[in-house]
């Protein structure tokens, strides 16, 4: 992963391969934004005029290169638009910074070192800037000759925060929390990526009992004749076709000093073929990403752990691999669930609430503070919300409104949605207690509505429905690559982070 140093030298006298400035978007052209003091002074503060005459306009995530003046050690200075210039007497907002340090990466993909020069007033931009350099300059290439794009060249190597305070408690610590949540952040955009064929439930498993191993957190593993033991039918239906068996993977971060305790539970269908009810080509192409969620909150805890936060964190990742074969679960087949309520499924293809299900009534067991659990469930929250938003629902408006500002604070575009009471009566089977099924209008929130009906009584509860933002089958754009994203990991930390302090509930 690229190396983070918080630095005090003078940007000329830097040895690097590029110097990373700031540029406003100003009334009557481009502004150079604070940081890049020392450069705009080599260019005899005609540093705008230079950048406007070479086509700059200061936009956000526009990139001009131009020669280093003389002087400098680094032959390069990139400078990255930030959109519109505050207002007088305010700054540049975190993920304004987040997203230009990644345009910044990855338009650095090759080079060694880069100093970044962007504006850092506090510790606060000092950790924006880190989070989004480090995710900008992800890379996937578990399956290449080495670690290069397509194009044949390495991650940016290093990263220089021109500004930072290496001595200062603040600055240190807040490149620190950037660094583990994007370390987490970037594992769980590789468990994403990584091909179905190497990421079955077993594997993904395995893979969170050496991370758990590794920081001290607890794990549980259930394989396929520990669901039946336990009567967990909706990850056992789920993954009666698969060769691969299901598991379901317990992760248990304490602290102490906890005095509250949250849940979070997540969707990891690590391969969904839609079973019995196949999906149609076109649309099975990139069904390795339906893991998303159980990935989110692996990283979230494992990232938990690494902060050493003074609150309990459960992990549950209900895994299972969706095939259609002569042991797959049936569209009319009944499934007992985890909860004892029977569900008629109508299609097979409506799996991620089943194995999510059985995972909400085990974690509703322990009697947590809250549950909040992520899954990419619904193509209809893509039609309602788009690529880039995930959808919040909750059984507690106060709650959703909390994970909300939680999601803006860390710069995840997220939106309330409710959960209409009319909707619920389209579940209703002449067969079983509930279908996995209901009204084709608003199926986003009748799956909400299903879910609800396995948190136990009296638990506060969301559901993120992150099937839009989990995965960009688009060209990357600020610190979001292409493939998988990691949505809504750094929600969940924030959560986690301000339960701790107790500013949650």
């Amino acid at each position: 992963m690229t190396a983070l140093t918080l630095s005090t030298a003078a940007a000329p006298g830097l040895r690097a391969d590029a110097i990373v400035i700031g540029v406003g978007k100003g009334g009557k052209g481009p502004v150079v934004a604070p940081g890049a003091d020392a450069v705009d002074k080599a260019y005899d503060g005609r540093l705008a005029g230079v950048l406007e005459t070479l086509g700059a306009s200061g936009a956000e995530g526009e990139i001009t290169k131009l020669p280093a003046p003389a002087g400098f050690k680094a032959p390069l200075v990139l400078a990255v638009g930030l959109g519109a210039e505050p207002e007088e007497g305010e700054e540049y907002g975190a993920e304004v910074l987040r997203r230009a340090a990644g345009v910044a990466a990855r338009a650095l993909t090759g080079a060694k070192k880069a100093a970044f020069a962007l504006p850092l007033a506090d510790a606060a931009d000092a950790g924006a800037i880190a989070e989004g350099a480090l995710l900008g300059a992800y890379s996937f290439d578990a399956y290449k000759g080495g670690a290069k794009d397509a194009k044949g060249k390495a991650p940016l190597g290093e990263v220089a925060l021109l500004g930072g305070k290496p001595r200062d408690k603040e600055h240190k610590a807040a490149v620190e929390r950037a660094l583990a949540v994007t370390e987490e952040l970037n594992r769980a955009r590789d468990l994403i990526n990584t091909p179905p064929n190497d990421l079955d439930p077993e594997a993904f498993a395995a893979v969170a009992q050496t991370a758990a191993k590794e920081h001290g957190i607890k794990v549980e593993v259930l394989d396929e004749k520990a669901l039946e033991k336990g009567g967990y039918g909706g990850i056992l239906g789920v993954g009666a076709g698969s060769a691969a068996g299901p598991r379901l993977v317990k992760l248990s971060y304490t602290h102490a000093d906890a005095t509250k305790h949250l849940a979070f539970v997540g969707k990891g269908i690590t391969y969904d073929s839609g079973g019995i009810s196949l999906k149609p080509a076109g649309h099975n192409e990139t069904m390795k990403c339906d893991m998303s969620g159980a990935a989110a909150v692996f990283a979230a805890v494992v990232a938990a752990a690494r902060l050493g936060l003074a609150v309990n964190v459960t992990g549950w990742l209900a895994l299972a691999e969706n095939m259609p074969s002569g042991s797959a679960t049936r569209p009319g087949d009944v499934l007992r669930m985890y909860s004892g309520k029977t569900v008629e499924v109508l299609n097979t293809d409506a799996e991620g609430r089943l194995v999510l299900a059985d995972a909400l009534w085990a974690a509703s067991a322990e009697k947590p503070d809250a549950i909040v659990d992520v899954a990419t469930l619904t193509g209809a929250m893509v039609l309602a919300l788009g690529s880039r938003t995930f959808g919040v629902m909750a059984n507690d408006e106060a709650f959703r409104s909390a994970i909300v500002e939680a999601a803006d604070e860390v710069g995840e575009p997220s939106w309330p949605m409710p959960l209409p009471e009319h909707l619920r009566k389209g579940m209703d089977s002449p067969t079983a207690d509930i279908a996995n099924m209901g009204e084709r209008m608003g199926g986003g929130l009748v799956a909400g509505l299903f879910l609800r009906e396995f948190v136990g009584e009296g638990i506060t509860w969301a559901h993120l429905d992150i099937a839009g933002p989990a995965f960009n089958e688009g060209g990357p754009f600020g610190y979001t690559p292409k493939g998988g994203t990691g949505s809504a990991v750094r929600t969940l930390v924030r959560l986690a982070e301000l339960t701790a302090a107790g500013d949650l509930g």
